[in-house]
């Protein structure tokens, strides 16, 4: 007789009040949102590896519901998430952060845009980066993170992919996300947002 392999662990998500001292250099004293308005998810995702693992994620306090809502039907899709860890974690540094394949939130600096200076919607928490390798970010001719590169061509589709119809871009949508993959010259397919910014 073949055993069945053992059914996943039911998907979870504990939210959590985070503190300035939580949440590092991905905070300072001017940023548009405190930690007061911010939240910790702890919660179930899949790996590359096929198993469950659980990591943490800081968003704002008002879009906890949806994000918990998104990460649920991602994880029921088996849809593969390398990391989920807060920027804090990586001394509050995008590059350090998307170049460890890191799916992320909440980080007080500007937009990566052309431009005058402007805030992410990262400094707000209202905007999420995920599997930053396999869905860079394509800018001024530079892809970000450079691992990111072979991921660039759009056309052949592998796991972790952001995709027009996919189980990531969907997921989002249905909670009124906008996705970055979309930006007519300077695709960011990591990038799903409250506002489309």
């Amino acid at each position: 007789m073949v055993a069945l392999p053992a059914a996943p662990p039911q998907f979870s998500a504990q939210v959590e009040r985070v503190t300035a001292a939580e949440l590092g250099a991905s905070w300072h004293p001017g940023c548009p949102v405190g930690p007061a308005q911010l939240r910790q998810i702890r919660l179930r995702y899949v790996g590359f590896d096929g198993k469950a693992h659980v990591g943490a994620i800081v968003v704002n306090a008002s879009v906890t519901g949806a994000v918990a809502t998104v990460f649920a039907k991602l994880y029921a899709e088996r849809f593969p998430i390398r990391r989920l860890r807060p920027i804090s974690v990586y001394g509050g540094s995008d590059p350090r952060s998307t170049a460890a394949d890191n799916t992320s939130s909440f980080n007080c600096r500007d937009a990566v845009a052309a431009g005058p200076k402007a805030w992410s919607m990262h400094a707000y928490g209202e905007a999420i980066d995920v599997d930053p390798v396999e869905n860079p970010y394509v800018f001024g001719g530079s892809v970000l993170p450079k691992d990111g590169a072979r991921f660039a061509d759009r056309g052949e589709v592998r796991p972790g992919m952001a995709v027009t119809g996919g189980d990531l871009v969907r997921a989002f949508a249905a909670v009124g996300w906008q996705w970055g993959g979309r930006w007519a010259g300077s695709p960011d397919y990591q990038h799903f947002s409250t506002n489309g910014k």
